[in-house]
């Protein structure tokens, strides 16, 4: 098994970007990747989806509360988000949804097939164990807000 390389990495930024615009109406800036560790802060809303078939592992989006709320309500057509209730988590697994069925598509289209999961949430003081090195891009959105994509995979 190897690393995915940046034309995969690609997809899954493309994908965000697209969402984040089409979804939110925004602007989204991508940030200088790194490799970190699947630690993650108190504040923080994590959006966990399982990849399997010719890639394996987890894509990740994590959130801090704020940038949380200010996309679940853009989602929902502007309607104000003061706390993560039930429907703005719903809403921000939905956002985890579509970019993973986008970058699906992609991939499909270039002949690699992968399946995903449905989403799972974490929110507060953990880490995880992820199966491979942890990618992670910032992107960045009104100059002070932001969302970071993890990519924790593998390609057969």
């Amino acid at each position: 098994m190897a690393g995915i390389n940046a034309e995969h990495i690609n997809v899954f930024l493309m994908a965000a970007t697209k969402i984040l615009s089409e979804m939110c109406g925004l602007q989204p800036q991508i940030g200088k990747p790194y490799v970190r560790k699947t630690d993650f802060a108190k504040d923080t809303l994590v959006i966990m989806i399982g990849v399997t078939g010719e890639m394996k592992g987890q894509v990740m989006l994590s959130l801090p509360a704020e940038s949380a709320k200010d996309i679940a309500s853009k989602m929902m057509m502007g309607m104000p988000v003061n706390e993560l209730d039930d429907m703005a988590k719903s809403a921000i697994c939905e956002l985890g949804n579509m970019v993973m069925g986008n970058a699906s598509t992609v991939f499909s289209v270039k002949g690699i097939g992968i399946d995903i999961t449905p989403p799972t949430m974490f929110q507060g003081d953990f880490s995880m164990n992820a199966a491979s090195p942890n990618m992670c891009i910032p992107i960045m959105y009104e100059e002070t807000k932001s969302i970071e994509l993890n990519l924790a995979l593998k390609q057969d």
